[in-house]
């Protein structure tokens, strides 16, 4: 048997450490082993996933190098790899399972579950699905079938017993099946949820092992349970420890940069971050802290993986990029430089930025710079305002920060609308309310146009800065976060939705 792993992640968003730590051991795990590693874009979820996201995980992943033998971009013998591409094939699975029994329709609504929810909440249980449907008849199934009353198709789940899973690093795994939702696998609009999508194209691609964040522990006794419905042999699974803050909570975009592209725009060598995405919960037997990722492939044993959560530390990860940086020929320093800003439309668009406010060229460094560092040099001081109150300023910077992140479209338009518009629902004269991003983009007033350079540096340097002027000035603090979660969507309507009684 030939080993086959896989990387599969979902198009919402800017492409993320943990997906470039996941893909990473299991390329490593194949290729230790002579198998082929193997991407596949899971965009089942329509709403959120875009175009423009699956292109940043595909060229953020291709430059780290991590490749892959087959994938969307690439082909092979199971294409295609793009689950939006496949939705003919996961009807049938799941007709299937209804017709072996193992599946049944609901067609209760959103209002229903979530009375239920209500009450089973009301009785201090754990809210799950009652198994309603499978309290109906096969005569009233297909009259309501016949009458085109929308529905979804569930997986059938023990009520009773004990679910054991076989896990590479965790051994034998209990979980409770009374823990164990029935899960839809069909939704009302046809389309697959991740649960059914993701067995059937593992079986279909042939995946052997699957190596995947321990987030996903819970939803294993399901995909075990599908697999035995459909007679099926399962992949070993491999839960993998989470990437931990220094504080010991999950990896978040709140308190460390999270995109990839990020690490990339500040300078991180590729080498040095797959370097340093290998040192989580993994070690090379001598020990030794710098190693090429031939190096790992080479050495590594998934058994030498920790599950103690291991701690993605910024600083921690600088100094391996300087070790990496300083074994460099001045040479191939040159070449690496040239190329992080090899960018011309980039520099064109700085050079259009600067050109009205210099003499001489040398004063283009003075203009130019804040767009190649990694942080402004800024002060609590610096962000008051005449105009504003300490508190309008931290909502300022909190709202953009929610608002901006929901932009896939990262231009001039976008940006721009974005921030005018908030500024005009806060009932704030834009002249008073962008001096803050001033400061958290460029430090200081004295600028090239703030919203252009946004665009120009890019999203994840921008979030990055504006999270850090927000710290500077005062992030809120749980409490008020809710409060500003809820002012911010309110800001978002308009005022005679925003002022009715609900």
């Amino acid at each position: 048997m030939k080993v086959r792993t896989r990387i599969a992640p979902s198009p919402t968003g800017f492409p993320h450490v943990g997906t470039a730590y996941i893909a990473l051991f299991n390329l490593c795990f194949a290729k230790q082993h002579g198998g082929e590693f193997i991407l596949r874009i899971e965009d089942t979820d329509q709403l959120r996933s875009t175009p423009e996201s699956e292109k940043m995980i595909l060229d953020s992943l291709r430059w780290l190098g991590l490749n892959w033998s087959e994938g969307p971009d690439v082909g092979g013998p199971h294409a295609p790899y793009r689950q939006s591409e496949r939705m003919g094939i996961y009807k049938q699975y799941a007709l299937e399972l209804v017709e072996k029994g193992h599946a049944f329709y609901c067609f209760a609504t959103a209002e229903e579950l979530d009375q239920m929810r209500a009450e089973q909440q009301a009785r201090g249980e754990t809210p799950k699905y009652d198994g309603r449907g499978l309290k109906l008849s096969q005569q009233e199934v297909e009259h309501r079938l016949a009458a085109g009353e929308p529905h979804v198709i569930r997986m059938k789940v023990p009520e009773q017993g004990v679910c054991k899973i076989n896990d590479l690093l965790r051994g034998e795994v209990e979980i409770p099946w009374a823990q164990v939702d029935m899960q839809v696998l069909l939704k009302t609009d046809g389309l697959p949820t991740y649960h059914l999508a993701n067995v059937v194209d593992d079986h279909l691609m042939e995946i052997t092992h699957v190596l995947r964040g321990e987030e996903w522990l819970p939803s294993a006794p399901k995909h075990q349970l599908l697999y035995q419905y459909f007679g099926w042999d399962m992949p070993t699974l491999c839960h993998m420890p989470l990437l931990r803050n220094p504080d010991k909570s999950k990896l978040s975009k709140r308190k460390n940069p999270t995109s990839i592209n990020y690490y990339r725009d500040i300078g991180v060598l590729p080498e040095a971050l797959l370097n340093y995405l290998g040192r989580m919960g993994w070690s090379m037997p001598d020990e030794r802290e710098v190693f090429t990722l031939e190096e790992m492939v080479e050495n590594f044993d998934v058994q030498r993986v920790s599950l103690g959560g291991p701690i993605f530390d910024v600083e921690k990860l600088n100094w391996l990029n300087g070790q990496w940086i300083k074994a460099l020929t001045p040479g191939q320093l040159l070449d690496r430089l040239l190329a992080w800003k090899n960018d011309r439309q980039t520099l064109e668009d700085i050079a259009t930025a600067i050109q009205p406010r210099i003499n001489l060229l040398s004063e283009a460094v003075n203009w130019a710079g804040f767009y190649f560092n990694h942080m402004p040099q800024i002060s609590k001081e610096q962000f008051e305002s005449k105009k504003l109150t300490e508190e309008q300023v931290r909502q300022s910077l909190q709202f953009a920060i929610w608002r901006l992140e929901s932009q896939f479209t990262w231009n001039n338009d976008t940006v721009s609308q974005t921030l005018m518009d908030l500024a005009n629902q806060m009932e704030v004269k834009l002249r008073d309310f962008m001096p803050a991003f001033f400061i958290a983009i460029a430090g200081s007033t004295s600028s090239t146009p703030v919203m252009q350079s946004m665009v120009t540096i890019g999203p994840d340097l921008t979030f990055a800065r504006l999270r850090h002027a927000l710290e500077i000035v005062g992030s809120p603090s749980k409490k008020e976060l809710k409060v500003w979660e809820k002012l911010n969507e309110t800001l978002k309507l308009p005022k005679n939705d925003a002022n009715s009684e609900n």
